[in-house]
């Protein structure tokens, strides 16, 4: 998928509105991606079952906020007479989990279901309409929902120098001082009332990562790196001399290797794949 073009998920398997949907939305410059069964995310242990709402890291919940957060979509849409998902259980998931919980969630079902209105808005949909409407003023409905970055302000902003206190948390971060390299960024991420600030608070993050690593706390690193992508996508390949090509190769090769390892060997983790931020100094 284009890293350009905004994402539609939908939570939809009924084929008559999955056409429908498509249509729609490739008319209006949206490409889509559909999760209609939740057997696609394999087998679903039993202690990840419950329904409880937070980052899920395991099950078929925490694969599917994995996606979403990978794909990062500009609006999810909900099926709420899907049998397929488990739908109360997976909004009250997106919402709750600071990965998440700012992409919006459109939902709609049979009028006569007031029950399903309810419990979708009480476990944080942003919006439930009946299936009519929803068929009626689908382009509407896309248009006023979907957030959209606004991709050349940040790519403006890209084009600004690092912050001093950034340059200063970057060497600390290349030095392993993680803890060292958050305060310093933090610093930097909130003097920047701008974009570009994002960038700081993408490297701050990956800094927490590390540390938590470091600390033996597999679920602490594996939130921040579920976290840092929010900020990470909308980035170009290189912003402020950084490069974010890099970063994210990097992000991805700690993430893959916590994933295989699990909490058990996070004592074993290999320090090679956390490399040094790369710089262009010309930026700095």
């Amino acid at each position: 998928m284009s890293n350009s073009t905004p994402l539609i998920v939908g939570f939809v398997a009924d084929l008559m509105f999955t056409v429908k949907i498509e249509n729609v939305a490739r008319r209006l410059g949206y490409e889509v991606a559909w999760i209609g069964d939740e057997q696609m995310f394999g087998a679903e242990g039993e202690a990840e079952a419950m329904s409880v709402p937070g980052e899920r890291l395991f099950g078929r919940a925490g694969k599917m906020v994995d996606q979403v957060v990978r794909w990062q979509p500009a609006l999810m849409i909900f099926d709420l007479a899907n049998p397929h998902i488990p739908w109360q259980q997976w909004i009250a998931n997106l919402k709750s989990s600071p990965a998440t919980r700012r992409l919006p969630i459109l939902c709609y079902g049979p009028h006569v279901d007031a029950e399903a209105a309810r419990t979708a808005q009480a476990v944080g949909a942003d919006i439930v309409v009946a299936r009519s409407r929803f068929a009626a003023s689908l382009p509407a409905l896309l248009q006023k929902h979907a957030r959209i970055v606004d991709a050349d302000a940040v790519v403006a902003a890209c084009r600004e120098p690092l912050a001093a206190a950034a340059q200063q948390g970057i060497a600390h971060f290349n030095d392993g001082a993680y803890f060292a390299a958050h305060e310093e960024l933090e610093h930097a991420w909130m003097a920047d009332d701008g974009p570009g600030r994002d960038l700081y608070r993408v490297l701050l993050q990956v800094a927490v990562c590390y540390l938590q690593i470091e600390r033996g706390n597999y679920r602490g690193a594996m939130k921040m790196l579920l976290r840092v992508r929010q900020w990470l996508n909308p980035l170009p390949d290189h912003c402020r001399g950084v490069d974010v090509i890099r970063l994210r190769q990097d992000i991805d090769a700690v993430h893959a290797a916590l994933q295989l390892s699990g909490p058990e060997n996070i004592a074993a983790f290999d320090w090679s794949l956390a490399r040094p931020i790369r710089v262009d100094e010309e930026m700095t």
